[in-house]
């Protein structure tokens, strides 16, 4: 199924496991997010993420201590580093780079992005939200996760969900790519988040496509990133009303 993004819908954010407490500014108990502005424009990028060469296998997963996640994996729990079906490479975060108007200015949507701990993983694995906009950490295991994020350029958190169905929420007050997500309980656990200044960005789907909306015309720099290829960039211009392709390719590392 294809991800889009545009003005308002916003691709989810992660988090992970980790120990302690400290909220960053802007998160739990913060003043509510203001409504999302409209878009610039109604032009798009969309485009394909290609795999090619061997695809690397998986690291398996010891669950054994942890059976409610283990009885959620049938055949055994592995590490989705690399999500490839068909050739397309999925969990590919992708954001206009540069090129947008300097005074173009966004406010996060009101709409929370929303993380799950399910089967002892993070569900969506890769995720992106704005500045300021809520974080929605659930946890739906029967068991203790602890959330920790670790950013370099905004402040980071760890969050203890002791039992099943609890939720906390958080924000992001400085745009970083990427955000990690560990968790001190389960080391196996990670996710990554895209925090942006502006909506235009999508994570890739299984299938490897994307869309990013409300665009106006012009020429932007967008970059491709993956927790294990590294990142690509490409040079697109936009027509007004209309629709660029940006194709991405990754390969396994020489």
């Amino acid at each position: 199924m294809k991800r889009v993004v545009s003005i308002g819908v916003v691709v989810a954010l992660a988090a992970g496991c980790g120990g302690g407490e400290k909220a960053p500014a802007g998160g739990e108990g913060g003043a509510p997010a203001a409504a999302a502005a409209a878009p610039l424009g109604n032009a798009s990028i969309s485009g394909t993420i290609a795999f090619t060469g061997a695809v690397p296998p998986n690291p398996t997963i010891d669950m054994s201590e942890e059976p409610a996640c283990a009885a959620k994996h049938a055949g055994g729990a592995t590490d989705p580093v690399v999500v490839v079906s068909d050739g397309k490479l999925a969990n590919v975060f992708v954001y206009v780079k540069s090129g947008l108007p300097a005074d173009a200015s966004f406010q996060a949507p009101a709409t929370p992005v929303e993380i799950d701990q399910q089967g002892c993983l993070y569900h969506p694995r890769v995720l992106g939200l704005m500045v300021g906009q809520d974080l929605l950490i659930k946890n739906g295991d029967p068991l203790l996760h602890n959330i920790k994020a670790v950013p370099t350029e905004n402040r980071g958190f760890n969050i203890s969900q002791p039992s099943e169905g609890m939720t906390s929420t958080r924000s992001f007050s400085t745009p970083e790519v990427m955000v990690p997500i560990e968790c001190n309980v389960h080391g196996w656990m990670h996710a990554w988040v895209g925090v942006r200044p502006d909506p235009y960005f999508a994570v890739s789907a299984e299938d490897g496509t994307f869309t990013i909306t409300g665009l106006p015309a012009g020429t932007y720099e967008v970059e491709a990133w993956h927790e294990t290829f590294g990142t690509k960039t490409m040079t697109v211009t936009v027509p007004a009303d209309g629709q660029a392709t940006a194709d991405f390719s990754f390969s396994p590392a020489a």
